[in-house]
């Protein structure tokens, strides 16, 4: 038992120190070249950021082994050799909830700052707003822990006598308590009336994470139910899209040229919008027409890179072209993959969580055969599929940010990534991990039945006064198929079109 339980903590190290090395390669390969050798404090939180949101997601797969690791035990204490979960699981999202919520709001605030301020002044003018952030989310926060920070169990009141220990039992089908007296000591034929609520107050640690996962269960009802779907359509679509020959010279120059007048319309415009903000007219005009520029820059580099692809240069251009199919060959793969995924995802949530009592256990079961063919492959897969709902609230969140004006588009692009754009996405990730946690736990309670992360996310989140009812009438749920679904009939509709030109780009005035 302690070689399983010390087996179990290493792994847990060497897991920790890969999922840093990966970030931190992440970050050399995306960051921009403009950020080379500076920036080092919002480097210093992506790293922190994308390792913590990695770490819990493989944390609820962990809490399932740790709960193996004592379950043959014979003996009472083995349990206590295992890995604190709850704990673990307690800072993980208290750290958690502080770099979403302040850590990188000031790395954002200091990294937009003036450039032309002093390193004091733009960590000044930083801090101060993360201070009356603070401030606010404390008060907020506190006055809710007061008022509303309790837990409200259903529980039965039963009860028997006690009598002098019986040479022979008389228990019956009918007679199920001990005595003559009119008892209630069984909970399947108590009646109604034996319901009573126990109410506790609970953790503030608790109360944190389970409002931070309220937020976040928000964004990922959103980002995730469109993400679902946009995510394997997406590739489908654009191999669907792909172009199928090489280009000639002339048609080319045709599109180059104009391409380049896009190019210099945006570049006017962008000079336009920063005399604007030098003379101070930040307006809600401004911020409308920023974001429009940011979106045609998005489109014009996508239509460059598509340029690129369908006219190969240099001495090895045929060998450029053979990797450009090759590369359309594997989204069609993947999002035939996928799309799999996908449909096991919300069939899951339909036949296990949505209908009451569950038709099947379905994923569930296939985990825990998956475990008896090889003893972490059921857990592999687990994680699989909680990684897999990461990835659509990216999708989502990406593909939201082109369509839909008050979303602010922050691209991650290979070599292109500008700091603000990757704290963003680690901000967005972060917050969406916990309620990815949350979601898991619930759909897959059959599986990680028994663990902390029960305890958490099974128990003490769906019992808190006021947030009861969103788990209790499946709010979040419902939100999210209902967008996968809406999402799957616009691409279905309208994915599969190639994109027209826009036309000349003008400002709203």
């Amino acid at each position: 038992m302690g070689d399983f339980n010390l087996a179990l903590v290493i792994v847990a190290i060497i897991v920790c120190v890969l999922v840093f090395i990966f970030n931190l390669y992440l970050l050399v390969n995306y960051q921009h070249p403009d950020d080379a050798n500076q920036a080092y404090f919002p480097k210093f939180v992506v790293v922190l950021g994308l390792s913590v949101a990695a770490i819990s997601i493989l944390m609820l797969p962990a809490d399932v082994a740790n709960r193996q690791a004592c379950r043959h035990a014979i003996y009472n204490g083995a349990c206590n050799l295992t890995l604190p979960m709850k704990d673990l699981w307690l800072a993980i999202y208290i750290i958690d909830a502080i770099l979403v919520f302040f850590v990188i709001p000031f790395a954002m605030f200091y990294y937009e700052g003036d450039m032309d301020k002093s390193v004091w002044k733009r960590m000044k003018s930083a801090l101060l707003w993360v201070i009356t952030t603070a401030v606010v989310c404390a008060l907020v926060l506190g006055i809710l822990y007061g008022l509303v920070g309790k837990v409200d169990f259903t529980v039965r009141h039963l009860s028997s006598s006690t009598e002098s220990f019986p040479s022979t039992w008389g228990l019956t089908r009918g007679q199920h308590c001990v005595g003559n007296g009119a008892r209630q000591c069984s909970a399947y034929s108590a009646s109604a009336s034996s319901e009573t609520t126990w109410t506790m107050r609970t953790t503030f640690p608790e109360y944190v994470v389970a409002l931070a996962t309220i937020v976040g269960s928000v964004l990922f009802t959103i980002f995730g139910g469109v993400g679902i779907a946009c995510l394997p359509l997406g590739l489908i679509f654009s191999f669907i899209r792909r172009p199928k020959a090489v280009i000639t010279r002339s048609q080319y120059i045709k599109e180059a040229t104009e391409l380049s007048k896009k190019a210099r319309e945006l570049k006017k415009a962008a000079d336009a919008l920063h005399q604007e903000e030098r003379s101070g007219n930040k307006g809600r005009k401004w911020r409308k027409n920023v974001k429009a520029v940011e979106k045609e820059l998005l489109l014009l580099e996508e239509d460059v890179k598509a340029l690129e692809e369908m006219y190969p240069q240099g001495e090895k251009a045929e060998a450029s072209w053979a990797m450009t199919v090759l590369g359309y060959l594997a989204k069609l793969v993947l999002g035939v993959l996928g799309l799999i995924v996908s449909v096991a995802w919300t069939a899951h949530i339909v036949i296990y969580l949505l209908i009451d009592p569950p038709i099947s256990a379905f994923l569930n079961e296939i985990f825990i055969k998956l475990d008896d063919v090889w003893g972490l492959l059921g857990t592999a897969a687990f994680a699989f599929f909680c990684f897999y709902l990461l990835l659509a609230v990216i999708a989502g969140a990406m593909m939201l940010g082109l369509k839909l004006v008050f979303i602010t588009i922050h691209p991650m692009k290979w070599g292109a990534t500008l700091m603000n754009s990757f704290l963003f996405n680690v901000g967005l990730i972060l917050l969406c991990s916990i309620s990815v946690i949350q979601f898991c736990a619930t759909a897959f309670a059959y599986y990680a039945q028994a663990t902390a992360a029960q305890e958490i996310f099974g128990h003490t989140l769906q019992s808190l006064r006021g947030i009861k009812y969103l788990y209790k009438y499946n709010v979040f749920q419902i939100g999210f198929i209902v967008l996968a679904g809406l999402t799957f009939v616009y691409y279905s509709a309208f994915g599969w079109r190639r994109k027209k030109p826009s036309g000349r780009f003008q400002l709203s005035t």
